[in-house]
């Protein structure tokens, strides 16, 4: 005599639409526990572009498109100044690959270094680009861990190499995904980015400009170029969409150095509150 099969193990009905409260759920117990087994109690979030390459990606690339110039002639000549033309839009993402990296590696050293147990944690998206800098930043510094928050994509492979197994998530939804970039969260960095980085970067805002986010923040958008040339937060403040306080929920810049004294100073003070 054969036994039913139980619910729980029941493949067909947990991917079924009935079951999404479950699978909903099993995104939120089962990254709580793991958290909760590393002690990760507070990350200092990393977003931006998945397209950003290293510089010595950016360099190789560029080394050989020139060798193939010097032999090419007629439109294939011209095909390949076009990709090289492309590159160089590449190459000023790829500035903030390394910064972004330094700045993790510099954040992770800075935990390490603390007395007591580790504490802030970089995470981000888990994805290649910027992401995949962070956590490579951090996995620079011996013993340096940090989270990859992954989500499946029809064109993402899975997690960079750099996030720490232990450490690395794959969501199927992008809501419960943003609930633990939040909860966690204890400051922020946003790299020059697209749609996706936006909706994080003004989602979180609106959290915390609503006061549904009541805990400091420190947030640093990287990169005054970029961040100048896509919005111009003052003139929502000129049409009075949004107060002349919302600005001061984030700080621009392009310094490192900059960056990593907003978020320790913003860290630290947060901690005597």
């Amino acid at each position: 005599m054969t036994k039913p099969l139980k619910a729980y193990k029941n493949l067909e009905f947990l991917n079924s639409n009935s079951a999404r409260a479950i699978r909903i759920l099993c995104e939120y117990e089962e990254p709580l526990q793991r958290f909760v087994k590393h002690n990760v109690t507070d990350t200092v979030v990393f977003f931006g572009s998945a397209r950003a390459k290293p510089m010595e990606y950016i360099n190789n690339q560029r080394a050989h498109l020139q060798r193939e110039l010097t032999r090419m002639t007629g439109d294939a000549k011209s095909d390949l100044q076009a990709q090289v033309d492309k590159l160089k839009k590449s190459e000023r993402l790829a500035e903030y690959y390394e910064k972004t990296r330094e700045l993790a590696r510099r954040l992770t050293e800075w935990d390490m270094s603390r007395a007591g147990e580790r504490r802030y944690f970089v995470a981000t998206g888990g994805g290649p680009g910027i992401m995949e800098a962070a956590n490579r930043g951090a996995a620079e510094v011996v013993g340096g861990k940090s989270v990859g928050l992954g989500i499946s994509l029809p064109f993402e492979e899975g997690l960079n190499p750099y996030v720490s197994p232990e450490l690395g998530f794959e969501f199927h939804y992008f809501f419960t995904r943003k609930y633990w970039f939040l909860y966690l969260c204890k400051a922020m960095v946003i790299c020059p980015g697209g749609f996706g980085t936006m909706d994080e970067l003004f989602e979180t805002l609106t959290l915390r400009q609503t006061k549904k986010i009541t805990k400091p923040m420190p947030t640093v958008l990287f990169g005054t170029d970029y961040w100048n040339s896509v919005f111009n937060l003052q003139s929502m403040v000129d049409w009075g969409t949004i107060s002349p306080g919302d600005l001061d929920l984030m700080t621009v810049t392009d310094s490192i150095d900059e960056a990593f004294e907003t978020i320790v100073m913003g860290l630290i003070n947060s901690e005597e509150v």
